[in-house]
């Protein structure tokens, strides 16, 4: 039996019943939390079991992150499109730079994406992969997260191009049910491994009523989530939700990205459904989807998610996201406050501690995995973050909480435990050929960004027609 014993360490445990707990210890067995509590006693069996003793003292011991949204197909990438608008992604990515993607590009910008978001303090990741033209493409993008360590969702989506002659629109396009068939029988048939499956489909907003029903209804018969985009733009099909709900296909096996649009009334009938909803903050505000509905979640009484959605756009790391997240709707509720009631509110209207939430427990119950991950809980999955409280930017500590959502960033990051397994020491990645990973990435995003960009001075020398001819 292989154990780790974390001790004297500042633990955040995201249960209730166990809280927030000074000077404790953490005991973990064959990959699981075995105990929670002050001056764990190994016991007289201590000297037959190889026990790991850790240091924790000036550490804080939270859960893992769980990243409920993100597009890791885009790593090499990053930065690329953060002075694009929404509609320019639309046209630039999807119809442009995504068509232009072979299966090595997914893999190594999914494998070095994982990496960097174990790097960062998730554990697990949501991979909303909608860029698999073909099963090649998907299969690298399966690769490259088995190969990474870190426990995934894989979301599998479909791509968005614009149709050549003869082809249907990509919202006439139903999801494909052999693929989905292919996966779950092969890389993807443990429903308890490493990386699951789900489907990201195209949901009633970007999708025909039929193409809706369809993917609905395959979700449900093969036991998955289906997660799909809710915004940006006009909807492909007016009335499609209410459609959905009247076939009894709407409950908490659907996921929403982002909502901003969506009107109260619906809004309310999606959560009363149990819906979950995937808040991309800091992305939604610079790209124009609207303001985050985190707020109007929390007065409805449910919790949203937290997802990064772009490294292509902005980073990848979940302390900034919750943070944007819990900055904007505390500025949402001041300005409120100040119209309604001449002055700002008596006390803050979100604690911080709601926005940890929101990358741990919420995630966990997103991926309908609360038993198994998003806290420190005896019986759960042991994965955990460690951060090195003693360094200059937190100490000293006076609150823990607070410490860890406004002010840990990814310099903090001491370790990261998955499964019981340690996937960062010592603040780096225990990751072989680190490097050369890295230079197959920017060899990728190089020759992306070559290649579009040529194509895109094409264009512009090819000459127009003109009317007046």
């Amino acid at each position: 039996m292989l154990r780790t014993l974390i001790q004297s360490a500042t633990i955040i445990s995201m249960d209730d019943r166990i809280g927030e707990l000074r000077d404790s210890d953490v005991l973990v067995e064959n990959g699981r939390i075995a105990e929670v509590r002050p001056n764990i006693d190994l016991g007289s069996g201590a000297a037959e079991t190889e026990t790991e003793i850790v240091d924790g003292r000036g550490r804080i011991v939270i859960p893992g992150l769980i990243n409920a949204h993100m597009h890791t197909w885009q790593t090499a990438l990053r930065g690329y499109a953060a002075n694009w608008t929404l509609l320019e992604y639309f046209r630039r990515m999807h119809a442009g730079l995504a068509t232009l993607f072979g299966p090595d590009d997914i893999y190594i910008a999914t494998l070095v994406g994982a990496l960097n978001q174990i790097n960062c303090g998730a554990t697990t990741l949501v991979d909303w992969c909608h860029n698999n033209p073909t099963p090649d493409h998907t299969d690298a993008a399966v690769r490259g997260l088995l190969e990474s360590g870190i426990r995934a969702a894989f979301f599998h989506g479909s791509p968005k191009p614009e149709p050549k002659p003869g082809e249907p629109h990509f919202s006439e396009v139903p999801h494909p049910r052999r693929e989905v068939e292919r996966l779950l029988a092969g890389p993807l048939a443990d429903r308890n491994g490493l990386v699951t499956l789900g489907l990201a489909i195209l949901g009633p907003h970007y999708s025909t009523l039929e193409v809706s029903m369809h993917d609905f209804r395959l979700a449900r018969e093969l036991g998955l989530i289906a997660s799909m985009h809710q915004g940006g733009g006009p909807a492909k099909t007016q009335g499609g939700w209410e459609k959905l709900i009247e076939a009894d296909l709407v409950g908490p096996d659907v996921n929403i990205v982002h909502g901003n649009d969506l009107p109260d009334d619906l809004l309310q009938k999606l959560i009363d459904l149990g819906v979950t909803f995937s808040v991309t903050p800091e992305n939604e505000m610079i790209q124009g989807h609207g303001f985050p509905i985190t707020g109007r979640l929390l007065k409805r009484g449910v919790r949203p998610t937290i997802g990064i959605d772009l490294e292509s756009v902005l980073a990848g790391d979940l302390f900034s996201a919750a943070r944007v997240a819990l900055s904007m709707q505390r500025a949402l509720d001041n300005a409120e406050s100040r119209k309604s009631q001449g002055t700002i509110p008596a006390t803050t209207t979100i604690p911080a501690r709601e926005a940890l939430r929101w990358i741990t427990t919420e995630g966990a119950r997103m991926l309908g995995r609360e038993n198994e991950i998003g806290s420190l809980t005896p019986g759960k999955l042991a994965d955990l973050v460690v951060i090195n409280a003693d360094d200059l930017n937190l100490f000293p500590v006076h609150d823990p909480v607070s410490t860890v959502v406004m002010q840990t960033s990814l310099a903090n990051i001491e370790a990261v435990m998955i499964g019981g397994v340690w996937k960062k020491r010592d603040g780096k990645l225990l990751v072989d050929g680190l490097a050369q990973k890295k230079e197959l990435l920017a060899q990728s995003g190089q020759r992306l960004v070559q290649d579009i960009e040529r194509q895109g001075h094409a264009a512009r020398l090819r000459p127009t027609d003109n009317k007046n001819d």
